[in-house]
């Protein structure tokens, strides 16, 4: 029993971050339904009250992150090192943003509910990252994946939400089963489901022919995980569900399930290599194929399905299945000077989040309580009624395309000299050359549909001239949000060092 004891405490001591998000969202489920009458009545402002309790949780647990600092720990279910670190302080200091976000998009009677949600996808990210087991990581994925699906249904409860709602449910758990059958796959050739054991074992025993599993496990777990990042050709429900969304919804479901599932496949694909069998039966080369294939394909559908879309929302989905395109190529892409592929596909990922959160906040600030902006007509004169909101969305839509002086720039650049510098041989071809004109062309692509709204912003009369603008208090914590999204793709521009160093 001590011993057990001792092992309990060592566990907890790894996750003392995600202990205190656990603790709010107990108290947001426990507390949140006693504030409601029987009749489903809440006092007015009552979602201020678990706004305010979801940042504070929030703000502890990026304290004890913060003053952890990067270390060097495996346990049994759980680890510690530098890309948990990361991680950690990218999905805390997200998280602030999407509790903006999501702020005024939720009534009163279900803000409790909704923030509890918010609070466990990002407790379920930092998990997947610290996971040192296949039945811990697998877990962390569905503690992201459930509370995923309460939080669609509560953000918008009519026929069109409903329905994608229900597609995001059936196709993730899906996915989740894939995964799971490749995890069973990985534990038939070891034998062991902790990841530090799987190398050891792989590693050290001769080749053995039920090696050659390790293929299946491979092409089922990256089937899977691409389903999280919106990779082609797992991305088909991405545009019906952002339509269907919310803002706030919409912003989390374009990044949270990136960094997991880029985090769980950086965890997960160097089990296998440690096999010898593994690199005679699926060498690097065919492993960057078939990386690179899905990065070329997910680039090229995002941006050419994105280039008809006249809903924003379905245009801001197939923008996120090029930027899966985009990522993955920091994927496949090997770990060598003058920048490596590992390395920049963590760094496009926060200047992404910045980015993508900032256009949604402000479309959402831009209307307040009323109805929001959908079409890409509905954003003709915005710079004449609101300026700032307009000057502000131009820059996240700036860092989007990859010009300076955004973050977005910093981002597309280092991945481009990452996969040019990688020197992996297809035919007479360098595959990171491949990747990185995939990426010169495709970033050319978007810029038509990033700049068009732009333009409509700001060359074109409103459709409404005398329309009213809502009020600025109704949307104070979008507005801050999108403020901080804004200014700091610029601020990551001028000064990106402390950025790189906190990856390294």
């Amino acid at each position: 029993m001590p011993e057990a004891i001792a092992q309990i405490r060592g566990t907890a001591g790894l996750i003392v971050p995600e202990i205190i998000l656990l603790a709010a969202v107990c108290a947001l489920f426990f507390l949140g339904p006693l504030m409601v009458s029987g009749s489903g009545e809440a006092p007015a402002g009552l979602r201020n009250r678990w706004g305010w309790l979801s940042l504070f949780a929030l703000a502890a647990a990026w304290f004890v992150w913060y003053r952890g600092g990067p270390a060097d720990v495996r346990g049994g279910l759980f680890q510690l090192d530098g890309l948990v670190w990361y991680a950690r302080g990218l999905t805390l200091s997200t998280g602030f943003l999407l509790i903006l976000v999501l702020w005024n998009q939720i009534d009163d009677s279900h803000a409790a509910e909704a923030h509890a949600c918010l609070l466990s996808i990002l407790m379920g990210a930092n998990l997947v990252a610290a996971a040192n087991d296949l039945i811990a990581m697998f877990l962390a994925l569905e503690l992201v994946s459930i509370p995923t699906y309460v939080l669609l249904y509560l953000g918008r409860r009519d026929r069109i939400g409903g329905e994608a709602t229900l597609k995001y449910f059936l196709l993730s758990i899906f996915s989740s089963a894939i995964v799971l059958y490749g995890m069973t796959w990985v534990y038939g050739v070891a034998g062991n489901t902790n990841f530090t054991a799987i190398r050891e074992i792989l590693a050290a025993r001769v080749p053995h022919t039920a090696d050659g599993l390790l293929e299946v496990a491979f092409a089922l777990l990256v089937a899977g995980l691409c389903f999280r990042i919106a990779a082609v050709p797992f991305h088909f429900y991405a545009p019906d569900v952002f339509q269907g969304t919310t803002a706030s919804n919409a912003a989390l479901l374009s990044l949270v399930p990136k960094v997991v599932g880029f985090v769980a496949l950086i965890r997960l694909l160097p089990l296998a290599s440690a096999s010898e069998s593994w690199q005679r039966l699926l060498p690097e080369f065919n492993a960057k194929l078939l990386l690179g294939s899905l990065a070329v394909v997910s680039m090229f559908v995002g941006n050419l399905l994105a280039l008809r879309q006249k809903h924003l929302y379905r245009l801001m989905a197939y923008s996120s299945i090029a930027h899966a395109g985009y990522m993955l190529i920091g994927l496949t892409v090997g770990d060598v000077a003058p920048v490596s592929g590992r390395e920049a596909l963590l760094f496009y990922l926060a200047t992404y989040g910045l980015m993508t959160i900032g256009v949604f906040a402000l479309l959402h600030a831009a209307t307040g309580d009323r109805p929001p902006l959908q079409a890409d007509d509905d954003l003709r004169g915005l710079a004449r009624q609101q300026p700032m909101n307009a000057l502000l969305l131009a820059v996240c839509l700036f860092s989007l395309t990859g010009l300076p002086p955004t973050a977005g720039f910093l981002g597309k650049f280092n991945l481009f000299l990452a996969a040019w510098a990688d020197g992996t041989m297809i035919g007479e071809r360098i595959i990171g050359h491949v990747l990185a004109i995939a990426l010169a062309i495709n970033a050319a692509i978007s810029a038509y549909y990033y700049l068009r709204l732009v333009a409509l912003m700001f060359l074109e009369p409103a459709a409404q001239p005398d329309a009213p603008v809502a009020p600025l208090r109704f949307a104070w914590a979008p507005w801050v949000a999108g403020v901080a999204c804004s200014l700091g793709s610029i601020a990551i521009f001028i000064a990106p060092q402390w950025l790189w160093d906190s990856i390294r």
